[in-house]
């Protein structure tokens, strides 16, 4: 049971180490405006000073100290005077602030308050039970060692500056917030996790969803000042209304406003290690334009406006990359090749298509597996080209074979599901679990054009679908808005996700929004269909 704590009593420290807490009295829920009681402070007794020595000279160990709170939350970051809110019960956002029993008193030493002054601090006995807590709560702000961070919870930005992502500080001692340990002779606390996280090796990754070059992004591009790189010219977005009945199709429309930060869409895709999507349409050489339709084949000079933006990789696993046929695959691959951007999920035969791309990333090699279970008229054989298709024999051998050639990540991307439905099926969640099992360490989806639920299995991430990235299904909000995941990883081990809301402009731009704003419509979409799936 966690312990609320509603007066802190003054703390020693002895032998370089925190002492012993006496427990804490029980008080009211956080966010009560009846106060219990404060605790006493213990009583310690004398003892002789003694002339320091160097088993005995303690040592300041300094690790940086983040905010985190709940996964699903939309906030970004926090402040000090967020902070002295919460504790004083006037936020609008958290009932509470949490830490570890252990790690109290450096948290407050940390943010310069008084051991008297926080009159709503939950305290855990252990990081586990304050990550449960985080979930169960949902309006808690909580403070832990970068150490002991990991997805399951939301890192925040401290005073604009941000430890996880492209934004990151470039190391551990830039970050402002930092707790300070205590350790003798070398020795180090029991409290304190061993030192690893370093955002100066830390690397990341940017997927996003389903990228179309023809139709009316083909339009879009022709008509723009800066051609193939006008859909990734993206900045910030906000809806400003919404229009009833305005779409032809009968959907409400969305009516927006641009904010500004032109080029931030670009930032994020070039300032990533890795940067991944889903590439729609084959880009034959003899390519048609379709002004309607649901046959598609792009000009493959406007690959440059992927390259230019920093995409290293995109899927063909998908049911329209054989819409021009073999040739139209084979060229694909060749022109993607000549841009220097690698794909997987297609090729001359079966055996090509199931090969993983193998790309490299903050010293680690990262596999990407494509697959598609919808067009089986479109599968490659072992003599024809096509795609790779998605079966849980395939996925089991492809996962291994990817992991003998040296894959230290494996990140199996699908093409699946039921178009413009966010809720997986039973189907598809017997796959993403099958990839699990064989040993992919994510399952990235697309297919539905709505941002889909999310699953996490055996503490492994499953997006079922990001949703629209560049493309021109301007008829309905769900079609116009989608996701772009930005993935921090330490080494192999994924540290943060952070999932970026975006609103699709002129046809072919995405725009990021706000998702405690805007972008909480699309947020919600994802939550609701991740009911019974999400453990975070």
């Amino acid at each position: 049971m966690r312990t609320l704590a509603l007066g802190i009593a003054a703390l020693l420290l002895a032998a370089g180490c925190e002492a012993s807490l006496s427990p804490l009295p029980s008080g009211s829920p956080a966010g009560s405006s009846t106060p219990s009681p404060s605790a006493p402070a213990p009583s310690v007794a004398a003892t002789p000073s003694a002339e320091p020595t160097a088993a005995t000279t303690p040592t300041i160990v300094r690790r940086p100290l983040v905010p985190v709170t709940d996964f699903q939350a939309p906030w970004t970051e926090t402040t000090r005077d967020e902070v002295l809110a919460a504790l004083a019960g006037t936020s609008d956002r958290y009932a509470a602030v949490e830490v570890v029993t252990s790690q109290r008193t450096r948290v407050l030493a940390a943010l310069g308050l008084g051991l008297d002054t926080a009159t709503r601090l939950v305290t855990a006995p252990t990081v586990a039970a304050l990550k449960a807590d985080l979930a169960a709560s949902r309006n808690r702000l909580a403070f832990l060692v970068v150490d002991d961070v990991d997805p399951s919870v939301k890192a925040l930005g401290w005073d604009g500056a941000f430890l996880f992502g492209g934004e990151r500080v470039a190391t551990a001692d830039a970050w402002p917030l930092q707790a300070e340990f205590r350790s003798i002779a070398g020795g180090v606390p029991v409290d304190l996790p061993t030192a690893r996280y370093d955002p100066a090796t830390a690397w990341t990754l940017v997927a996003g969803g389903d990228i179309l070059l023809d139709r009316g992004v083909a339009l879009a591009i022709k008509g723009a000042a800066t051609g193939a790189d006008f859909p990734f010219d993206g900045g910030t977005v906000t809806i400003t209304s919404r229009c009833k009945d305005c779409s032809p199709m009968g959907w409400d429309l969305p009516r927006s406003r641009r904010t500004g930060n032109a080029g931030a869409v670009r930032e994020l895709i070039s300032g990533a290690d890795l940067a991944i999507a889903n590439f729609e349409n084959p880009a034959p050489d003899a390519f048609k334009f379709h002004a309607s339709g649901t046959v598609f084949s792009a000009n493959p000079a406007l690959i440059a406006g992927l390259k230019d933006a920093g995409i290293d990789f995109v899927s063909l696993g998908n049911n329209h990359i054989r819409d021009a046929g073999a040739n139209g695959i084979l060229q694909t691959i060749e022109n993607l090749d000549g841009f220097g951007i690698a794909h997987s999920g297609a090729g001359a035969n079966l055996a090509a298509a199931r090969a993983p791309a193998l790309l490299q990333a903050g010293g680690e090699t990262v596999a990407i597996l494509g697959y598609d279970t919808i067009a089986g008229g479109y599968f490659a054989t072992a003599d024809r080209v096509g795609s790779a298709p998605m079966t849980a024999a395939n996925v089991t051998a492809d996962v291994a074979a990817a992991r003998a050639a040296g894959a230290d990540v494996v990140i199996v991307f699908p093409h699946w599901g039921t178009e413009y439905d966010a809720t997986p099926s039973a189907g598809q969640r017997k796959l993403a679990q099958a990839a699990i099992d064989a040993g992919a360490d994510m399952v990235i989806g697309n297919h539905a054009h709505w941002a889909a639920g999310m699953e996490v299995y055996k503490g492994k991430p499953i997006w079922y679908a990001l949703g629209n990235f560049v493309f021109d299904q301007t008829w309905s909000e769900p079609t116009m808005e989608g996701i772009t995941l930005e993935l921090t990883f330490d080494g192999t081990r994924l540290m943060q996700v952070r999932m970026r809301p975006h609103l699709i402009l002129d046809r072919a731009q995405p725009n990021f929004m706000d998702p405690a704003g805007s972008g909480a419509v699309v947020m919600d979409q994802v939550w609701a269909a991740s009911k019974g799936l999400l453990d975070w």
